[in-house]
């Protein structure tokens, strides 16, 4: 709101006076209004629903129009300081998405020695038709102010959570049996169980059975119902969780409290079973409220500085993942600090190449295309501005980045700044692997067993 605002006093009005403003309604409004409300009524919200009602339609709720009068009242006439007392409204006709409303109040009455003002209420779409009318009564301000707002803060809609339907999906699985990995802190322990209750994996707890005892007194949870296979440390509790999984007896594993290097160690290791012909990569399966749909950022967590062969095998497990959950033809943006090719920047190289063995069945199953800056690579406005002519450039599922560094602080930018909600995976191995911090939220870790619990399962029926 701009502008400086004066009211009126009791004796300033006349019958007669009028104010008004003007609002446009759309989609995001009726969201908002109902996430502020609770007000979840489908009439506004589903337009499935809706069209077999009497307006055949969304409606936008009513009380949005009348908070426009009250709106009227507080800013406008009486104005700053204005109590109101009382108001009869009555809905004439529907208001809809794209309408233009104007709020308009009219001094009706002033009731003298109690300081009293009844005005009449209106509201009006673009077309003249009255939407709404009624009758308000206040109490007028008893002081004169000149008042000059600040600006509103900005109002957002963000989306659900879009892991959600992933999470009910995986819940609906067949059961698997996880191996976690030296949970021997609190937080690891209560990974274990929520995990557990949430019907998403079944966990076995892998490491020293005092130390995992000890974790559960401390979170002062219990251990019933879990098996405990006791190792002396965590070096040999990630080589007994590979053991596990290459024998086929667990079917994910899972990182307790034990450092990333030494549980990936014993998956990678020449004699443990668990390697494939593709290099193992970490994956972050984003939920950013901004971006309209899941991305993955890759890598950010284990390939420090990779080759060009190693990007390749990269891309391929990210887009494998991405085509398990839904999406037949990702669209992968390998990212660059530009869009242009430039031979002394070798990630613009890198991205060159990469879409060229995607074109030549090196990379399959997806659109791949770089070198994108960033926001080349999520952005159509910034697409459509630059005149880049691309398949994927302002709507990329994937963004493989040049290195580990790039990787890790844009994930984290976008987990920091911008509440993304970040399921953390390694693949390329025979089983998937959680791998999650003590610092991610609940949310981040039931999303990560959930896609865990979906790649070994796919995996089982030939599907990934």
């Amino acid at each position: 709101m701009t502008g400086t605002l004066t009211n009126y006093l009791f004796h300033q009005m006349k019958i007669g006076d009028r104010a008004s403003l003007v609002r446009h309604v759309g989609p995001k409004d009726i969201e908002l209004f109902a996430a502020v409300s609770g007000d979840a009524n489908p009439a506004h919200l589903d337009a499935g629903f809706a069209a077999h009602g009497p307006f055949g339609h969304v409606v936008v709720h009513g009380m949005w129009t009348a908070a426009l009068i009250s709106a009227v009242l507080g800013t406008r006439l009486p104005g700053p300081g204005t109590i109101y007392l009382d108001q009869q409204i009555r809905f004439n006709k529907p208001v809809s998405p794209g309408d233009t409303i104007t709020a308009e109040v009219e001094v009706a009455e002033l009731i003298e020695g109690k300081n009293r003002v009844r005005l009449t209420t209106t509201a009006r779409n673009q077309r003249g038709e009255v939407v709404l009318s009624g009758e308000a009564l206040v109490l007028a301000p008893v002081e004169q102010v000149t008042w000059v707002p600040g600006d509103l803060p900005e109002a957002v809609v963000l989306p659900k959570g879009r892991w959600q339907g992933f999470v009910e999906e995986a819940r609906a699985l067949p059961p698997v049996r996880a191996a976690v990995v030296h949970p021997c802190s609190k937080s690891a322990i209560l990974g274990a169980i929520e995990v557990r209750d949430e019907g998403l994996l079944d966990p076995i707890l892998i490491g020293p059975g005092a130390k995992i005892r000890a974790a559960a007194a401390e979170a002062g949870v219990s251990l019933d119902g879990f098996r405990i296979e006791e190792t002396e440390h965590s070096h040999a509790a990630a080589a007994r969780a590979v053991e596990l999984a290459a024998c086929g007896n667990v079917q994910v594993l899972v990182k307790g409290s034990l450092h990333s290097d030494e549980l990936l160690a014993a998956v990678v290791s020449k004699s443990g079973g668990l390697r494939t012909e593709r290099r193992i990569s970490h994956v972050y399966a984003m939920d950013v409220p901004a971006y309209r749909k899941p991305v993955i950022v890759t890598d950010a967590a284990i390939n420090i500085a990779p080759t060009l062969e190693h990007k390749r095998d990269i891309c391929q497990n990210a887009v494998d993942l991405m085509r398990l959950l839904g999406r037949d033809q990702p669209k992968v943006a390998v990212l660059a600090a530009v869009e242009t090719v430039n031979a002394t920047m070798p990630a613009t190289l890198d991205a060159a190449a990469l879409t060229v063995m995607a074109a030549r069945g090196q990379i399959t199953g997806a659109l791949v295309d770089g070198p994108l800056a960033f926001d080349n690579a999520i952005s159509p406005e910034a697409v459509a501005t630059k005149g880049i002519v691309s398949q994927v450039a302002g709507e990329a599922d994937i963004l493989l980045v040049p290195d580990l560094e790039a990787g890790n602080m844009l994930a984290k930018q976008l987990i920091y700044f911008a509440g993304a909600t970040a399921a953390g995976l390694v693949l390329g191995a025979r089983v998937p692997i959680v791998l999650t911090s003590r610092a991610d939220p609940l949310s981040a870790r039931i999303a990560s067993a959930a896609l865990a619990k979906m790649v070994a399962v796919r995996k089982a029926e030939g599907k990934a």
